[in-house]
């Protein structure tokens, strides 16, 4: 598999209703730039969904891709090795932040088990039933998986992305389940970059203490080595360095783009997908939206190198999804607006730009007079 190939089947949302979206805005009673970013947003999203003017996002989706790391075997989480399983249940129990906000804005919510460690009968079929693996090695001194299944692990990633977009879902917020995953993350921003370990490691949506943080600094720092001498071939970078819970949300994220479904991303594990994703496809990220700021600074680090300035910074921490979902309103809100609000009587609108173009010129004759 060659992600390479992405490249010629995604495209840029069409620019040519983006500027038909420009020049409807600026026909509004709100005068632009009002709206700030909203404005932004609503332009963005009309064209991707190629409507003037905008379609309200109706049918969003919360896609958890769930897996554990063996790295967090050397205690590099706030949580412990193997535990995914239990924010899987969390959510499948409505016990968690993210499924409270998913509860409130009305957000069905698919759980796909890519690499968890824990027994199948745990959980529901619907969640384990495209398992690529159980766990993913510790990539401190081994591959996180074979190139096979990391092939594997991307095109279940495609075809998770094609039922979403086959199923008329119109928006995909996006966010992992992970133990470890963190560390993984901020390998692959780190090898990508060309930064150290120090420079990306943070603390993770449980948070650890001081001597846990240098014992993930020490991890990445090793899985680093094993990372560079592949940099030049995606699918073997993610297959040491990553994992198959992120090789999958890498594939989704790439046949999201090829889709035209724009995507919310959450916290650091999808934006270090995100960065592989675009190392393949440049044009990748025109379909993808940063949700908020999580803190870490390989998240940072990513969205930076991608151009992508999170929608919110609001020391949301938790990860699971929850900060894009708090995104997700304001992005419906961007498109109600924008197709919602009346335009000026055409009278009204040429007035205003005779009454501008009067003030113009009394002002250039003042200055005459003036000089």
């Amino acid at each position: 598999m060659n992600l390479d190939d992405f490249s010629d089947l995604i495209q840029r949302p069409d620019g040519g209703v983006r500027r038909d979206a420009e020049e409807r805005r600026e026909r509004l009673t709100v005068p632009p730039g009002a709206l700030g970013r909203l404005d932004e947003l609503g332009e963005w999203l009309s064209a991707a969904q190629q409507s003037v003017p905008v379609k309200a996002v109706e049918q969003p989706r919360l896609v958890l891709f769930a897996g554990d790391h063996g790295v967090a075997e050397l205690g590099v989480s706030g949580r412990p090795a193997g535990g995914a399983y239990e924010l899987v249940r969390a959510v499948l129990d409505g016990a968690s932040p993210t499924a409270v906000l998913a509860r409130r804005f009305s957000v069905p919510t698919r759980i796909v088990d890519v690499s968890l460690d824990c027994d199948p009968e745990l959980l529901p079929e619907s969640v384990v039933r495209h398992r690529v693996r159980r766990g993913s090695g510790r990539i401190d001194v081994e591959d996180a998986m074979t190139a096979q299944e990391a092939e594997q692990a991307i095109r279940l990633g495609v075809a998770i992305a094609d039922e979403e977009a086959d199923s008329g879902t119109d928006l995909v917020v996006l966010g992992d389940l992970s133990v470890g995953g963190t560390t993984a993350a901020a390998t692959l921003v780190a090898a990508l970059c060309g930064t150290d370990a120090s420079v990306v490691t943070g603390r993770g949506g449980a948070g650890i203490d001081d001597l846990a943080w240098m014992r993930k600094c020490a991890a990445i720092r090793d899985a680093l080595r094993r990372a560079r001498p592949v940099l030049g071939d995606q699918v073997e970078l993610l297959a040491t360095s990553g994992g198959a819970d992120l090789a999958a949300m890498t594939g989704f994220l790439l046949q999201s783009a090829v889709r035209r479904m724009p995507v919310i991303l959450d916290g650091v594990v999808s934006a270090a997908c995100a960065l592989v994703a675009q190392r393949a496809a440049f044009r990748a990220p025109d379909w993808w939206l940063a949700g908020q700021v999580s803190g870490e600074p390989a998240q940072s680090k990513a969205l930076d190198r991608m151009a992508l300035t999170p929608l919110l910074d609001h020391g949301v921490t938790v990860g699971e999804g929850s900060g894009a979902l708090l995104a997700l309103p304001l992005v419906q809100a961007a498109a109600a607006l924008a197709a919602e609000l009346p335009e000026r009587e055409p009278e009204k609108a040429e007035e205003d730009e005779g009454e501008g173009a009067e003030a113009s010129e009394s002002e250039e004759a003042a200055a005459v007079d003036r000089s």
